[in-house]
């Protein structure tokens, strides 16, 4: 590099007196000035052993003599510290936590075959997180997490806990991406297990569900409700699906004569094709909704060609104060169906698209029961139906805007 410093001026680089070429300002910046007479900066260096380099450092005016020299100033000290300028600057600028948690779960993405799974993760980070997401994630300390987390260690520990996890995967993802140093702060052993209280653990796999004999009054609420989500709702709880298979559900997939549903591997938790048998009200709930379709969808969202938001259910359960769980319905059909009737265990677990038996029993046992089980849902149908849930809501039309 050139020893002297500033050879340059703001008055003789504004002037239009130059020839073509390169011109020093000391240090390895220089002034390029093209055959047309248009200006930008350069700092050029030769690595201990190699080539030499130059780097872009901006136009001129719009970066004055004053910045270009302080990212030359910036480049000399990288370059004393065997660092590369080039490399440095390639990497992505360092984002919030907010958009650093965006990152991470579009990287994960193709991983995960569940869209409520992708929208449980989306919904905590962004929900309980709020107080942190505009952060740097460089800046995010023990601190910023325990603010996050103290708030619903005690009255939501399993969503605290998982919410502790994510946070911990997204912070590895930062560091990963160089955007952060050091010890992940939402670490649990040795770290954030030191000053909080141990959770009270819950039953894995259990959601909080309704008790069948308070389902048909619920229908009652659903049906008045004018809502998509409420159509949408209800069409799970009479098929027993899983949200997943529901929010995705499309017309292709719906026999209107045959009154069955197919289900493809792609949606279906076990990746194998699902037949689910329509009841009287279903099959009306499906024709009625296709009367009035405006997409491929059979549960269309707000924007066009979408399906419905994977957390609007769960939020309309919130709009009606009920505390269960979307998937909490499909434990209020299994009750009821091994309380209340005399089909046989295999007939329910079938209608649950749950595998029943080793691996030698599924062999001979090739058939889905499909009569069997169209049985099964009407007799649920018809309990949902009673005395309680006599009310029908006519659907209207709805407008859409394009």
């Amino acid at each position: 590099m050139v020893r002297s410093l500033q050879k340059l001026t703001d008055v003789k680089v504004k002037s239009d007196k130059w020839n073509p070429g390169r011109h020093s300002d000391g240090g390895g910046l220089y002034l390029n000035v093209s055959a047309v007479g248009t200006k930008s900066w350069l700092f050029m260096w030769t690595p201990a052993g190699g080539k030499r380099r130059e780097m872009g450092l901006g136009a001129y005016p719009a970066v004055s003599l004053a910045k270009a020299r302080a990212k030359a100033g910036e480049c000399r000290v990288a370059v004393a510290e065997g660092r590369d300028p080039i490399a440095e600057r390639a990497k992505e600028a360092e984002p919030t936590f907010g958009d650093c948690a965006d990152k991470f779960l579009a990287s994960m993405e193709a991983s995960w075959r569940n869209e409520k799974h992708r929208a449980q993760w989306k919904m905590t980070l962004e929900e309980y997180c709020k107080p942190i997401r505009s952060k740097r994630v460089s800046t995010i300390g023990t601190e910023e997490v325990l603010q996050v987390l103290k708030p619903i260690w005690t009255t939501k520990p399993e969503t605290a806990s998982r919410l502790r996890g994510r946070i911990e995967r997204v912070l590895d993802f930062a560091k990963t991406k160089g955007w952060r140093e050091g010890e992940n702060p939402a670490l649990w052993r040795g770290h954030l297990k030191n000053v909080l209280p141990a959770r009270r653990k819950l039953t894995r796999g259990h959601h909080a569900a309704m008790a069948f004999h308070e389902v048909p009054a619920f229908v009652v609420r659903l049906r008045s409700a004018e809502a998509m989500a409420a159509r949408a709702l209800e069409f799970l709880i009479l098929t027993a699906a899983r949200s997943g298979e529901v929010y995705g559900a499309k017309w292709a997939e719906i026999d209107l004569i045959a009154g069955l549903w197919t289900v493809p591997a792609e949606r279906m938790k076990a990746a194998k094709e699902h037949r689910v048998p329509l009841s009287d009200r279903a099959l009306s709930l499906a024709k009625s909704l296709y009367d009035l379709r405006v997409s491929d969808y059979v549960f269309p969202g707000q924007k066009k060609d979408h399906p419905l938001s994977t957390s609007a259910m769960e939020m309309l359960l919130r709009r009606l104060d009920v505390d269960v769980t979307v998937h909490g319905f499909r434990s209020s059909f299994r009750d009821w169906a091994g309380d209340k009737t005399h089909f046989p265990r295999e007939v329910a677990e079938a209608a649950l698209a749950h595998e029943v038996g080793n691996a030698v029993e599924r062999a001979y046992r090739r058939a889905d029961a499909i009569e069997k089980r169209r049985k099964l849902m009407q007799a649920w149908s018809d309990y949902l139906a009673g005395p309680k849930a006599g009310n029908v809501v006519r659907l209207e039309k709805r407008r859409t805007i394009r």
